[in-house]
């Protein structure tokens, strides 16, 4: 894990300043692009919370809201340790299977984040999804991508000034903490009309 860390620190110096060598659209929406109603997910993959919505929420969200048209997700990272920022930069490389690993990360977030090795464990899931190793290793290394990540956090902190996970921004207005579908449903509601 240290090894780890160590990469994450090194790839990390820097990076913001580096990401405008190539310009990455790391915004990743579920459902329509034209959905009157928008939500902006602010995330980690290593936070308990974000996990519970995407199990218990999110689950019903897509199926009354985003599936019919009405609203679309947008997922934004909000990295808050080397971990997340692994599995999110992970998840990025997957191309069009990104909620499919966003999915199974959260899903499994107790096994992994647990793992006496979790870079392994995540490059084990990755596997699962179809990228090598390989895959796994060029895609950490990518300064661009984690430029961005960061970069996106940290207007994220300037603009809505977020500073918790899950937050979500619902066409605009800050919703911050975890909250149960019937909750979610009338903030969204509220906004359809």
């Amino acid at each position: 894990m240290s090894k780890f860390l160590l990469v994450c620190a090194l790839l990390l110096t820097g990076a913001v300043a580096r990401a405008a060598e190539k310009t990455w659209d790391i915004d990743e929406v579920m459902g329509r692009p034209d959905a009157p109603i928008t939500i902006v997910e602010y995330s980690s993959l290593t936070c308990p919370h974000c996990a519970k919505f995407h199990s218990e929420t999110l689950p019903q969200l897509k199926k009354d809201w985003i599936d019919t048209g009405k609203a679309k997700l947008v997922m934004r990272d909000f990295v808050w340790d080397p971990l997340a920022q692994a599995a999110a930069m992970i998840s990025h490389c997957s191309g069009d299977r990104y909620f499919a690993f966003i999915d199974t990360y959260f899903h499994n977030q107790q096994t992994w984040t647990r793992a006496a090795q979790p870079l392994d464990a995540l490059k084990g899931i990755a596997r699962l999804g179809g990228m090598s190793g390989d895959d796994v290793d060029k895609c950490l290394q990518n300064k661009a991508l984690l430029g961005a990540i960061m970069m996106r956090k940290d207007d994220a902190e300037k603009t809505y000034g977020i500073d918790s996970t899950p937050s979500f921004v619902i066409n605009g207005k800050l919703i911050s903490g975890d909250k149960d579908y019937d909750s979610f449903a009338k903030i969204l509601a509220a906004q359809s009309k």
